[in-house]
């Protein structure tokens, strides 16, 4: 399980068939280079990736071109739905049905988007499973640390699956989510279900309906490295002593509706991944790479952002998590006063009335309830965040250096190989002065390696195919998938 370098010698296209028999690779362009990848299960670390076997849909006559139906199941939760906003509206663009199933609750933010909305089940009471078993879960879900493995013994994957199963998975994916979302599969058809990573029922009612599906992922892919931990780790233990919370849990809720279980209702089909091909944990399972392009929901730029900044800016920004210095606002006001102390426009997306309550800020210190991240960054000369994967890639889109405090599941990881690349720091949550803050920003902003490697990493996650690129992949892969259950419905035929 230790983390070693990609052999990119060894990735290769699923796809390299069809541009047999005529078809002349063109030279290399930036954005059509949509490919699926496999390899051995290694961390990609600090190294250029290789050009070697990227295919250019520019030869997409040997791709089919059909008319799909595309349902995407996403359980409630604004971030993870933001991500695959752009591939759903790609998928329209093309001429394809797209509906996105979640709960009820959530049906203004995926109709904000312009995309048709399918309620199913009821709201999810996850927040009210936090707060009752929250603190446990992060004993296994926080301060994740890669580079360590020895640490992810029999005991830390058995618990963590132990508790995500009734305090997450199963909560996100009750059961009237899994027998709406089902029969809605079974009534619509729809040739491929995208299913954002959690959302197993997606898995479960594609394989009711007979679809192709695949996971839409949007951050590091600690669930497969986990889920791949815990197998090996379940191998080595005695006969009769190997529990395993996920399998009995989803094959349980799958053979309600008549599917058997596998893994393939854990890591589904494919992959659809938005990381930048460097930071990906390559895991030997089938990947079609996408570049991730910012989405802020409906938003609106504001006056202040209208004309360009008069002095550096600098972006503090603490997510949906938040981290311990800006759990109180009488703290994070004495942080605050700190930063000032650097010459710059310091912009905080936080409740601004929470924090002139403790007192007056600085006078470059500007706080605002909100502020589309996508126009703010481009603005920027750095960003202090707690990791997450929206607004990590939002920076690295724009090029803008990072001082992360990651605490949660995979933004150590991203904090981590970010610092390794040149481009940011990091400061372990927990223990960050605002003095320390301050100077890890200060040195941001003096030292121009940090730009420079910051922009490198711009230039290689831009020249990831973009979402309009992988249609015609996800085109291709679906037919297959329909062309074999084709087959094989036609083999159980009798013949007269």
């Amino acid at each position: 399980m230790s983390p070693a370098p990609c052999r990119r010698k060894s990735d290769r296209s699923l796809l390299l068939p069809l541009f047999v028999m005529g078809c002349r690779r063109p030279a290399p362009s930036r954005g059509t280079r949509p490919r699926i990848q496999g390899g051995s299960a290694r961390m990609c670390r600090s190294r250029a990736p290789r050009q070697n076997h990227r295919l250019s849909v520019h030869c997409h006559r040997f791709l089919r071109s059909w008319h799909m139906r595309v349902l995407i199941a996403a359980f409630a939760h604004t971030s993870h739905f933001h991500g695959l906003v752009p591939l759903a509206g790609a998928l329209r663009a093309a001429g394809h049905d797209v509906r996105v199933a979640s709960q009820p609750g959530f049906v203004d933010s995926i109709t904000g988007a312009g995309l048709t909305a399918v309620p199913v089940g009821e709201d999810h009471r996850l927040l009210e499973a936090m707060q009752q078993k929250g603190a446990e879960i992060q004993r296994y879900s926080a301060n994740i640390d890669l580079s360590h493995p020895e640490v992810f013994d029999w005991d830390y994957v058995f618990n963590l699956f132990d508790l995500s199963v009734p305090y997450f998975y199963s909560v996100i994916n009750d059961e009237s989510f899994v027998r709406e979302l089902v029969g809605y599969a079974r009534q619509w058809q729809p040739d491929l279900v995208l299913w954002e990573p959690y959302t197993f029922a997606g898995a479960i009612a594609a394989r009711a309906c007979g679809a192709a599906h695949a996971r839409l992922m949007g951050a590091s892919d600690l669930n497969a490295y986990f889920r791949r931990a815990f197998l090996e780790r379940l191998r080595e233990r005695p006969a009769g002593q190997r529990p395993d919370p996920l399998r009995d849990w989803l094959a349980g809720a799958a053979e309600q509706y008549g599917v058997a279980y596998d893994e393939e209702l854990v890591v589904g089909q494919w992959t659809v991944d938005m990381l930048p091909e460097r930071f990906r944990l390559d895991l030997s399972l089938p990947t079609v790479p996408v570049r991730y392009v910012p989405y802020n929901g409906r938003t609106v730029v504001p006056d202040w952002l209208k004309t360009a900044a008069t002095r550096r800016r600098v972006c503090l920004t603490t997510g949906s998590t938040g981290t311990s210095f800006t759990a109180d606002p009488a703290v994070f006001h004495r942080y605050l006063q700190v930063l000032a102390q650097i010459d710059a426009e310091i912009v905080v997306t936080t409740d601004a009335a929470a924090l002139r309550e403790v007192g007056p800020l600085p006078k470059n210190v500007r706080a605002v309830g909100f502020a589309p991240l996508d126009v703010l960054l481009e603005s920027c000369s750095a960003v202090i965040h707690h990791g997450g994967f929206g607004t990590w890639s939002t920076a690295l889109y724009h090029g803008v250096p990072q001082v992360m405090v990651p605490h949660v599941w995979d933004t150590l990881l991203r904090a981590q190989q970010t610092a390794a690349e040149g481009a940011g720091l990091y400061l372990r949550e927990g223990a960050v002065s605002a003095e320390g803050l301050r100077d890890s920003v200060a040195r941001v902003l003096a030292e121009p390696s940090f730009l420079n490697q910051a922009r490198r990493l711009r230039d290689e996650a831009r020249a990831e195919s973009s979402p309009q690129d992988v249609v015609p992949v996800l085109e291709e892969l679906t037919g297959r998938h329909r062309d074999v259950r084709t087959a094989a419905s036609t083999a159980q035929v009798p013949v007269a």
